[in-house]
């Protein structure tokens, strides 16, 4: 019944059953609702059309490859071909398509495409928040679970004398990516709600270090 938390439930009832073709705690259902809040919570503000973010947000994560695979960066781009397949199917004409293709494959910060039209605009920061605040660092920390990292080096957890190294240390994807995130956002909501989320992983950050002992090192 997830179809009923988004507009156009035909469409999305439709298409959900292609969303995935791997899950993980971090990329499912629920991840899917989180990004459409963002969605709906920039479009507010900003506009867009909500036909095409709907399709792009369901689909957005329909190809999965594993973050430490040399070939993650293709993973929006082939998401971005079985959607196009999909919405094919349901007999969406072509330039309909290829707006929501061009949302998914922009999407991804491992494929390094810019987003030009506003809807991928959209779906890339409402994607990205998802991966900073409260939720972000739950996520982060779960996917250093699901490859047995440790949460963070024992003598270094700064990285002040090593190179920070994210697939073993949770707390290095910190410094490697998530702070880094706020300032990439592309609509003037985003970048408003990224600043308060961002504002939450730095107080974790600094919180778990001054439990152990290292804050102001």
């Amino acid at each position: 019944m997830l179809h009923i938390h988004f507009p156009h439930p035909t469409l999305a009832q439709a298409i959900f059953p292609y969303a995935f073709d791997a899950r993980d705690g971090a990329h499912d259902e629920a991840h899917l609702l989180r990004v459409w809040r963002n969605v709906a919570q920039i479009t507010h503000h900003e506009g867009g059309d909500t036909e095409i973010l709907v399709a792009a947000t369901i689909l957005h994560d329909c190809v999965w490859i594993d973050k430490a695979s040399p070939e993650r960066g293709r993973a929006s781009s082939l998401a971005a071909e079985q959607a196009n397949k999909v919405l094919s199917v349901l007999g969406w004409p072509n330039d309909r398509r290829s707006q929501v293709c061009h949302s998914i494959e922009a999407h991804s910060f491992s494929a390094g495409i810019p987003p030009i039209s506003l809807e991928a605009k959209i779906l890339q920061d409402a994607d990205r928040l998802d991966a900073i605040g409260w939720i972000g660092i739950a996520r982060c920390l779960y996917l250093a679970g699901t490859r047995r990292a440790a949460i963070y080096h024992f003598e270094d957890p700064t990285a002040a004398r090593r190179k920070p190294d994210d697939i073993s240390y949770a707390l290095d994807h910190f410094q490697t990516k998530l702070f880094g995130l706020a300032d990439k956002f592309c609509t003037a909501t985003g970048r408003k709600l990224a600043a308060q989320r961002s504002a939450r992983l730095h107080e974790f950050y600094s919180g778990l270090l001054d439990e152990l002992g290292f804050e102001g090192r």
